[in-house]
């Protein structure tokens, strides 16, 4: 049998485990746009049950599984942690009332907790980590017919689980090409598989010293919050090839030999440069023996990350989310990034806006927390991220006014949604409006390969430039300027009227001037143009074509 103790440390082993694995995780994932990293992900929503569960002294099943269950519910980021927070919940309503565990036990708490994450998802894939989550309940559950024993039962579990995985790519063609398992299974298996351990008998595995309570850090193409920075400078040059330079591939070389991320594009005229190393002078000295060098920017990214840290910390800390009465029929939360987006959206109505977006998935207490301080009878909400959606949708059970989340997976959806709000309509009406106003609204995003990549026909290199339409790969490119020209100028072929640019963190006024003239010029006269500084970190441009 399993008792309370053995439940809870297992628990805690688990996120332990799946932090020190969660990079790896991460980098099963696809698509090689900076991503909400599903290792991440799950290690930070199965960490924030840590130090509650860490105070209990000697419980039964049923109270650790619910703490557990409460926990990871409201520290829920992106899918993959909402589905791993509702196999979690199914412990908790599987051992209710029970003291101990055996085997039977298990199989029906991860039944019932598979049955509630398929329900969830609008749309199921198979070969994800409902797919292997499946597999291994209904082995569990079989096993179980054979023998009692919870530890026979799990391992049951686990093996299946593992086997399901292996079988991923033949689900999922993008998988097989890509040549790698699902990320969700991987991290799933990864904490089944520690959970199994401690059934065994095995020592809780040691903390990897991190707050699973803290937000995702932000990070950017240049600077990376997650753990030290090993070189601290990033150097950018072009350089204008002098005649008989030869290929670039020596100065790749050399670059890779003192630093890493490094992207060199070599073009018939011009080489682009970009790497992190210690020395920029040595970078530098390099590029100077292919050409004239030009564009030149040095950045120390430890400067950046302390900054970035301290933006972080003093946002949270004055995040004005008091609980609130509710004294209005509607109110507004919307997910975005950037101080500009952040204000965009205030201006429009929209109560609080909570800091996340793509990297930075908010959980579903984050957005909680903001619904409840908004004083209004129902509150609409804007995730404005695909994989933002479900952690909201998991809010709406908790808070204690009518929530509303509206579909939004993009920037642009959000902002036409609060202006097709009517403040005299109903809500039925409103919710109606807002939702179909969504579908009028293309988006343009304009990014970076944060990895190689073989994805939807194109052999992808890290650093080059994505242009994406809607959500879907549309081409790949190595100018940013020739990117965003060229993707703007295909969506607003769709007879559009409005168009809006929105550019980051990592674009200047300059720069975002230069390619708002280069458009205008461009497109007809009938289009209205709008510029727009949105501070959005990952995405150098969003474009919204209506």
């Amino acid at each position: 049998m399993i008792n309370g103790n053995t439940l809870r440390d297992a628990i805690v082993s688990a996120a332990h485990v799946i932090a020190s694995q969660k990079q790896k995780v991460d980098e099963l994932n696809v698509f090689p746009v900076p991503d909400g990293d599903t290792g991440t992900n799950m290690s930070m929503t199965i960490g924030a049950s840590v130090r509650e569960l860490s105070r209990l002294r000697d419980p039964s099943v049923e109270e650790t599984a619910k703490v557990a269950a409460s926990a990871l519910l409201r520290g829920a980021r992106g899918n993959s942690g909402v589905i791993l927070s509702l196999l979690f919940r199914g412990f908790s309503k599987g051992l209710s009332g029970k003291v101990e565990a055996d085997g039977a036990d298990l199989a029906d708490a991860l039944s019932i907790g598979v049955e509630a994450a398929y329900k969830a998802v609008m749309k199921p894939t198979e070969g994800t980590i409902l797919t292997v989550a499946r597999e291994a309940a209904e082995t569990g559950t079989k096993t179980a017919l054979l023998t009692n024993d919870p530890v026979e039962v799990f391992t049951a579990i686990v093996n299946q689980a593992e086997e399901t995985l292996k079988k991923t790519p033949e689900m999922l063609p993008v998988l097989k090409k890509a040549g790698v398992v699902d990320a969700g299974g991987k991290g799933l298996c990864v904490i089944f598989g520690a959970m199994l351990d401690i059934f065994k008998g095995g020592k809780v595995a040691e903390s990897a010293g991190e707050s699973a309570d803290k937000p995702a850090p932000k990070r950017s193409a240049v600077a990376s919050a997650d753990g030290d920075i090993t070189f601290a400078y990033c150097t950018e040059y072009i350089v204008m090839k002098a005649a008989g330079c030869g290929d670039a591939l020596g100065l790749r070389a050399y670059l890779e030999s003192i630093g890493d991320c490094v992207v060199v594009v070599d073009d018939e005229d011009i080489i682009k440069v970009h790497v992190h190393s210690n020395h920029p002078g040595l970078a530098i000295e390099e590029g100077l023996k292919y050409g004239a060098l030009t564009s030149l920017k040095i950045e120390n990214m430890r400067e950046q990350h302390t900054e970035q840290v301290l933006q972080a910390d003093e946002q949270a800390e004055n995040a004005d989310y008091v609980p609130a009465d509710p004294d209005t029929p509607y109110g507004f939360v919307a997910v975005a990034a950037g101080a500009g987006l952040q204000a965009l959206f205030t201006d429009l109505g929209v109560n609080h806006v909570v800091t996340g977006g793509q990297t930075m998935n908010p959980s579903t207490d984050d957005i909680l927390r903001a619904i409840q301080a908004t004083p209004a009878e129902t509150v609409f909400v804007l995730p404005n991220n695909k994989n933002i959606i479900m952690a909201a949708e998991q809010a709406v059970r908790l808070a204690d006014r009518r929530v509303c989340v509206l579909p939004t997976r993009t920037i642009p959806q959000g902002i036409t949604a609060m202006l097709n709000f009517d403040p005299d309509a109903d809500f039925a009406a409103n919710r109606l409006a807002m939702t179909k106003s969504i579908e009028t609204v293309q988006t343009g995003q304009v990014t970076f390969a944060a990895r190689d990549s073989e994805y939807g026909g194109h052999s992808i290199k890290e650093g080059e430039i994505l242009a994406m339409e809607d959500g879907k790969l549309a081409f790949v490119e190595k100018d940013l300027t020739k990117a965003v020209l060229k993707l703007t100028r295909s969506m607003a072929k769709k007879g559009a009227g409005f168009v809006t640019v929105i550019y980051g963190s990592d674009v200047s006024e300059d720069q975002a001037q230069a390619v708002y003239d280069l458009l205008r010029a461009r497109l007809s006269d009938d289009i209205e143009l709008n510029l727009v500084n949105g501070g959005q970190p990952v995405y150098y441009y969003i474009i919204s074509v209506e």
